[in-house]
């Protein structure tokens, strides 16, 4: 299914369909501030491991990055962090920003194996908060390209998603173009948060 959902003010009826697909362990590529991406509803093993495989790897292996609506969520799945850290992540979030966290023992039952580490993610874009907020908990998320796409390249048109996917997702939200830069990741296990890599959000913010 292909679903078009306005960007700006997101149809509660078409949002509840999309709940529905996700609480039913269903595959959803979503828009974000940054590029599209795979997902799935977060306390669904099946669905997880699915969308592993859709992307060839190894569930132990994948760096899924949890979609929250707000900071609020990120001490459910992180072990504490530094204040300096909290400031960063309170004045860039929502934002296009992935930020490695410590994990605690909350993402090594979801996943079913020990993972030290998570990524956290806040996208200023209001399809993807208001899925999060009305399935009551974050959304897995993996950036939609092949993994062995030599030019690594990310599909920024929604139609062109779903001729590519549909056999293999639920649904494709049509929330507009997406961006060609991912987000910038921010490795923040440590006292002073690290650049990890540079993407669409301005890395003069950790310096």
């Amino acid at each position: 299914m292909l679903l078009t959902i306005h960007p700006d003010n997101p149809d509660a009826r078409k949002i509840a369909q999309v709940i529905d697909i996700l609480r039913k362990g269903g595959i959803i590529v979503y828009p974000t501030d940054t590029i599209y991406t795979f997902g799935c509803d977060l306390n669904n093993k099946k669905a997880i491991e699915k969308i592993a495989r859709l992307k060839g790897v190894n569930p132990k292996e994948a760096h899924f990055s949890l979609v929250c609506y707000d900071l609020s969520h990120i001490s459910e799945y992180s072990t504490d962090f530094s204040k300096s850290v909290f400031k960063m992540m309170k004045a860039t979030l929502p934002g296009p920003y992935t930020y490695i966290l410590n994990a605690n023992k909350n993402v090594t039952r979801l996943f079913d194996f020990k993972k030290g580490t998570v990524g956290i993610r806040v996208p200023d874009n209001n399809i993807a908060r208001t899925l999060v907020k009305e399935l009551g908990n974050p959304l897995i998320a993996t950036s939609v390209h092949d993994k062995n796409d030599p030019l690594r390249e990310y599909l920024t048109d929604p139609e062109e998603i779903y001729e590519r996917y549909y056999k293999h997702v639920d649904c494709v939200i049509d929330g507009g173009p997406g961006s060609l830069e991912a987000s910038t990741v921010i490795d923040a296990t440590g006292e002073e948060p690290e650049l990890v890599r540079e993407g669409k959000g301005e890395i003069e913010v950790i310096y």
